[in-house]
């Protein structure tokens, strides 16, 4: 997972040679004073490059195609600070393949009442400068994000740092390669998908590697080197089992599958209780480690949620609250203060942990394999949101839901698995209605961290429909909304 850090995203004034030289020098000035101002703020994540002023459609075609060869830069910001004619950037806007965001702001916060004149007026003119920027945009019906407001304010330093991080996880995303262990589980339909379609649209790289390929990198493992991490795991968890050999196993997964995953350049894996020829144990402790160090991860071979559970920890980095796969396994039906339990078998990341998990053992009950190890928690409460990706079939839907997680209002002591407990917003019965409409998956991630905001801008970076499930849904019109987006990204 690379770190938000190491990106740039450059920073590009828009004008033309019409007001002379003296004015494109102060408006080179103003821009970088602007660049300064943003990379001090605590809302951005990565740091902001003033590239140039654009005066030309050669200029700005040269630097559209630096920005796509540059592997450090991850985004490009535009900001007219004169008026620039929008013909000039058809040729370079055609080419760009980095996320774009169009900056709607002016250097000065107020009018100055003395000395607004007409040099003044010739200098600042994004007002109209950025209309006519948008216009190309949206006659080129480019996929942008447009943040309007002062850039000095808070709140528009937010809007930038958010949408940097949707960004992040576009480039994350066209380099993601995903390790499936096995196959989809038999018979299931929500888990299949067009893998090439995949990496033609998301850029995700998803391959097989039968259970024959890992063993020896498990096998493999020295006794000294699960020895260390059994001490890593007594500082960080309670241990709650006396089975230390159940548990020496999954050290045994972990440092093996780690290796092959580093060694490989994955940045996700997959695997299946139907195919654990070879290994002793179904991947549990192990798996939500590999999780908690920031690879993805989908269970029965849900290659789907494992890539979005690696893009969406990405976007993340650095921002308070975790991120996991997560499963709805049952409800507690209570009229408006109804439930989800959300949990899975045995691979819950402890990112989302609200406390100290603990390391137990117990059966599994399929699989056919030896009892395995695994964390055991209560999630953190507070709002998140659970998204899921599926294939429509020609297109990608991603469904994002709001939820308020909650302490369990159940102590459930005879649950071995860690679990998270939410009220879907608005209530369980019109968020699982329109779920369920739309297609939404049994998986899904988890988030503390995101908003629907962040992966509504990913979607719309990455070309796919998004739909939202939130607080002031009308179950009737969003049934509607669903059947003309169907009709829309058909014709499209």
């Amino acid at each position: 997972m690379k770190n938000l850090k190491n990106y740039q995203f450059w920073f590009i004034t828009g004008s033309q040679h019409l007001y002379g030289e003296e004015t494109l020098k102060q408006v080179a000035v103003n821009s970088k004073a602007i660049v300064e101002g943003l990379n001090k703020a605590a809302q951005i994540p990565a740091e902001i490059v003033f590239k140039t002023v654009a005066t030309t459609p050669d200029a700005i075609e040269e630097v559209m195609a630096e920005a796509n060869f540059d592997k450090n830069c991850a985004g490009i910001i535009t900001w007219m600070h004169t008026f620039s004619p929008s013909k000039m950037w058809i040729r370079g806007l055609n080419s760009l393949q980095k996320p774009y965001l169009h900056l709607h702001t002016q250097y000065n916060k107020e009018i100055p009442n003395a000395e607004i004149d007409m040099d003044f007026m010739n200098l600042n003119q994004a007002a109209h400068g950025d209309r006519e920027h948008g216009f190309i945009g949206a006659r080129m019906r480019l996929p942008r994000k447009i943040v309007v407001g002062y850039w000095a304010d808070q709140k528009t330093q937010e809007k930038i740092g958010l949408w940097m991080r949707s960004a992040a996880g576009v480039i994350a995303s066209k380099h993601l390669k995903v390790a499936r262990f096995g196959d989809n589980m038999r018979e299931v339909a929500v888990t299949e998908g067009d893998k090439v379609e995949a990496q033609i649209k998301l850029g995700w790289s998803v391959n097989t590697y039968p259970i024959g390929d890992l063993i020896p990198y498990v096998e493999g493992v020295s006794e000294t080197e699960i020895d260390a991490l059994m001490e890593e795991y007594k500082k960080e968890y309670v241990i709650k089992t006396d089975n230390l050999e159940s548990v020496r196993y999954q050290a045994r997964m972990e440092i093996g599958m780690e290796k092959f995953l580093q060694e490989g350049g994955f940045d996700a894996f997959v695997n299946t209780f139907e195919d654990l020829h070879g290994l002793k144990q179904l991947p549990g402790l192990a798996s939500q480690r590999l999780m908690a160090k920031g690879y993805g991860f989908g269970p029965e071979g849900d290659w789907k949620i494992a890539a979005m559970t690696s893009v969406m920890k990405n976007m993340a980095e650095g921002l308070a609250g975790g991120t996991s796969l997560i499963e709805d396994y049952t409800y507690h039906f209570d009229g408006e203060n109804s439930l989800a339990l959300g949990a899975h078998m045995l691979e819950v990341c402890p990112s989302v942990a609200a406390g100290k998990p603990a390391i137990e053992v117990h059966p599994l009950g399929i699989g056919g394999k030896d009892d395995p190890a695994r964390l055991v928690f209560e999630g953190a409460s507070g709002k998140a949101i659970v998204a899921t990706l599926i294939d429509m079939g020609g297109r990608m839907r991603l469904i994002v839901n709001d939820i308020m997680a909650v302490k369990p209002i159940l102590e459930m002591p005879n649950l071995p698995v860690a679990r998270v407990m939410w009220k879907p917003m608005p209530n369980l019965e019109t968020v699982a209605e329109a779920w369920i409409s739309a297609g939404g998956a049994h998986h899904s991630v988890l988030s503390y961290a995101l908003t629907a905001n962040e992966l509504r801008d990913w979607a719309n970076m990455m070309d796919i429909e998004f739909v939202h499930i939130g607080e002031d849904i009308d179950i009737n019109r969003f049934k509607q909304d669903l059947m003309l987006a169907d009709i829309a990204w058909k014709l499209k």
